[in-house]
Order: C-alpha cells, then sequence, then structure tokens
C-alpha cells in the first residue's frame, strides 16, 4: 500500500507554541551552568555507554551481546531525546521530538526492523554527537572555574602574604604584581567561559538545527509531491470505477428502459394489456436504475458526512451494511472534510469488500481522534482474508486518497483472516 512517511513535519498550526527561549544574559547563565553540569556528569555517562558498547560487542560471538546491543540502542535513543529537549528549553529551538521509528510491519520482525532503522538514524547521532561536544565544552567550563578561583585567591594575595607569589608552574614573581596577574586571569577565564557557551549554541544550531531544517524542507517537498501524485491516482481510480460503475450497471438498464418502452408503443393500439405490462417493467427498471444512481453517487459524495459529521455518516453506512458491524466512534469534534472522507470512504470500501470478497459474518469499526490530532480508525472483519491492493480496484483508490491526504494506510490480511484495516490521517490535513 502506498503510505505517507514515517517521519513528517507537523504543520505549524498543529505543533503546540515552543516556550519562549531565556533572554541573552539568563540563557548564558543557564548554558554555562548546564555545561558545568554536563562536565561532570558527561564523563560518567559517556564512560558507561561505552562500556555498554564493549560489552555487547564481545559478548556477541555467545549470543547474549544481542540483548545488550538492544539495551544501548534504547540509551542511545533516550540521551538523544534528552539533548533535544534540552536545546528546546535553553535556546528556545522548537524542533520537534526524537521519535521511535514506527513500526511497517506486525509482530517481532517488525520491532527488529524498526529497531534497526533507530540505530542508524543520522537524526539520533547528530543529537549524541551535540552532547558529546557539550560534555567536552563542560570539562573546559570546569578548568576555567577553578582557573577564576585561584585568580581570585591570586588578586588577594598581598593581603595574607609577603614573600613571592607562585605560578603554580614552579616559578615565582614579585607579590605586587599578583592583583594584575589575579584579574587577568579572572578576565581571562570568565571570557572564556561566555566565549565557550556562545560557541555551544552556534556548535548545537549547526549540528542538530540546520539538517533538520534542511531535512524538513527536504521531507516536504517529497511528502507534497507524493501526495499530489497520490490525489492525481486516486482521481484516475475513481473516474475508472464510475465509468465502470455506469458502463456495467445504470447504462445497460437504461438501454433495457428504452427497448422496453419501444416494445410497448407498438403494442400499445393492437395489444394494450401486454403494452401496459410493458411499462409497468420499464417503471420498475428505471426506479432500479434511479437507486443505482443514487448509491452511485453516494460512492462519490456522502451529504450526511457534510451535514451531520463522520459519526452519523458512519452509522448509515453501517446500517445499509448487509454485513452486521459492530461501529465503536469517539469524536469530541469535527476534523477537516478530506480527513473525514478519506476515513469514511476507506471504511465503506472495507465493508463492502467485507460483504462481497470475505464472506465474514460480522466486523468491527473503531474510530478515535489520537494524541497530535490524527484521526485513527480501523476495521476488522472474520472473513477468509487473503485480501490484496490490485491497481485501479478500491483499496488502491482508497489508498490514494489517503495518501493525498497526507495520512498513511496499513493492510493485514492473511490467507485464512482475519482482515485488518488501519488509516491514520492528520485531523487538519
Amino acid at each position: 500500500m502506498p503510505t505517507a512517511p514515517a517521519y513528517l513535519p507537523p504543520p505549524p498550526d498543529a505543533e503546540p507554541a515552543a516556550p519562549p527561549a531565556p533572554r541573552t544574559p539568563l540563557r548564558l547563565l543557564l548554558t554555562v551552568l548546564e555545561l558545568a553540569a554536563l562536565g561532570v556528569a558527561g564523563s560518567t555517562v559517556v564512560g558507561v555507554l561505552g562500556g555498554f558498547a564493549g560489552i555487547s560487542f564481545g559478548l556477541l560471538f555467545v549470543g547474549v551481546g544481542v540483548v545488550f546491543l538492544v539495551g544501548l540502542v534504547y540509551a542511545l535513543f533516550g540521551v538523544a531525546w534528552f539533548e533535544i529537549a534540552r536545546l528546546n528549553g535553553l535556546y528556545g529551538f522548537a524542533l520537534p521530538a526524537l521519535r521511535w521509528r514506527p513500526r511497517e510491519r506486525d509482530g517481532f520482525v517488525g520491532w527488529l526492523l524498526a529497531l534497526w532503522r533507530q540505530a542508524y538514524n543520522g537524526r539520533m547521532w547528530r543529537a549524541l554527537a551535540n552532547v558529546a561536544i557539550a560534555c567536552f565544552f563542560g570539562g573546559l567550563v570546569l578548568r576555567l572555574f577553578s582557573w577564576f578561583g585561584w585568580s581570585a585567591v591570586t588578586a588577594f594575595l598581598p593581603l595574607f602574604s609577603t614573600g613571592d607569589a607562585d605560578t603554580g608552574w614552579g616559578t615565582k614573581y614579585p607579590i605586587a604584581w599578583a592583583p594584575l596577574v589575579g584579574g587577568l586571569g579572572a578576565l581571562v577565564s570568565i571570557a572564556g567561559i561566555l566565549g565557550i557557551a556562545l560557541l555551544h549554541r552556534v556548535i548545537s544550531r549547526g549540528i542538530v538545527v540546520t539538517p533538520d531544517r534542511t531535512l524538513d524542507l527536504t521531507e516536504q517537498v517529497r511528502t507534497s509531491t507524493a501526495q499530489r501524485a497520490g490525489a492525481v491516482r486516486a482521481a484516475d481510480v475513481e473516474r475508472m470505477r464510475i465509468e465502470r460503475d455506469l458502463h456495467d450497471g445504470v447504462q445497460p438498464r437504461l438501454v433495457s428502459v428504452g427497448m422496453t418502452l419501444g416494445m410497448a408503443q407498438q403494442k400499445i393500439d393492437t395489444d394494450p394489456e401486454t403494452a401496459k405490462a410493458l411499462i409497468a417493467e420499464a417503471h420498475t427498471s428505471t426506479k432500479a436504475a434511479i437507486t443505482e444512481l443514487r448509491q452511485l453517487a453516494r460512492g462519490i459524495h456522502a451529504s450526511v458526512l457534510d451535514d451531520r459529521g463522520l459519526d452519523a455518516a458512519l452509522s448509515a453506512l453501517a446500517g445499509r451494511s448487509p454485513v452486521p458491524v459492530a461501529l465503536d466512534v469517539r469524536l469530541d469534534g469535527r476534523c477537516s472534510r478530506d480527513a473525514e472522507a478519506a476515513v469514511y470512504f476507506t471504511i465503506a470500501e472495507s465493508l463492502t469488500n467485507a460483504a462481497k470478497h470475505s464472506r465474514a459474518g460480522e466486523c468491527r469499526v473503531v474510530v478515535r481522534v489520537r494524541d497530535g490530532g490524527t484521526l485513527w480508525a480501523r476495521v476488522e472483519d472474520n472473513g477468509v482474508g487473503g485480501a490484496t491492493v490490485i491497481a485501479g480496484g478500491g483499496l488502491d483508490g482508497i489508498g490514494n486518497r489517503v495518501l493525498a491526504a497526507g495520512g498513511t494506510i496499513r493492510l493485514d490480511s492473511p490467507v485464512g483472516g482475519p482482515t485488518s484495516l488501519e488509516v491514520s490521517v492528520p485531523c487538519a490535513s
């Protein structure tokens, strides 16, 4: 099935407003304090992760190392997530939180593939590189703090000492120079601390922020292209379906009505009773054609969806289904028209397939609005399974329609059943 990218930068109006970044003096102070904390704890964290990695690779030959490698990936992900959250809080970068790569397949194999894709996630490794640099800067900040303390003591050395002052490198200088040496040392250390704090922001923007912005723009272009292609493909599939339904259903019935009325016209003078019967037959066929046209129009546009919302539209859809449907819809409000239409027609196609092909005895439909403003639906039947996507078919059409709305769709239909179809569409699509 065509799917949207796993990582989509959310639209600006869908993201909560980022907390305002601290003003420059406070931000510099917080940066210095955070770097000092990383200088203290960073070496410990790096040492633990390095030791963990060594144990993992060392035990690979007995198989136990695989378990340690899995834990290492989760630990690295946690450190990278914390780093992005730290940068957002400190500098107000408003970067999207680091998320675990979603599964593209079910079961243990799907989990392993998601773990592998997370292990080479470039965004995670850029954040880890920034952590390593911040820890190195933190060590420098701690040394500069100690130098500042030494300089402060040196500046006041003449107050409690009379001999020559010691530089600490085995040389001495006159005690009268101590205030000048101490003052210059204090200024240099403070300047070094502030310079490292400013450099940390520049490097963080270059390593973590700039690539993310570039990837966001690239991903948005790719997603827009995919959505446009999906919309074009969905329109083509829908047009072919309408043509097929008209050609195979309504058109032959209307031709039959015309022929029946023609025969009735020929017999109306010679055999009025037969003519009446033919006219009654044409009348019945005309009503059936009108019903088919209404069903065809309902497949193109569901007016109840616009008038009363997705809950009412799905209730009407479940009521018309020949297969019993257990409907569980919990929505707090309305989503966009495109999102509701994509979910509605996905469920409609699934119920149609369940009635025509799966020999299902019942269906279950669940619809929710999940965190992040995503309209999610799942349709499951207890049929024989084996559903596949055929080019130009109904599943192909709804797949492209969901893709055009910026969503994802997943079909799971093993032979023997059951069949489940999940769709997720941004509410603001």
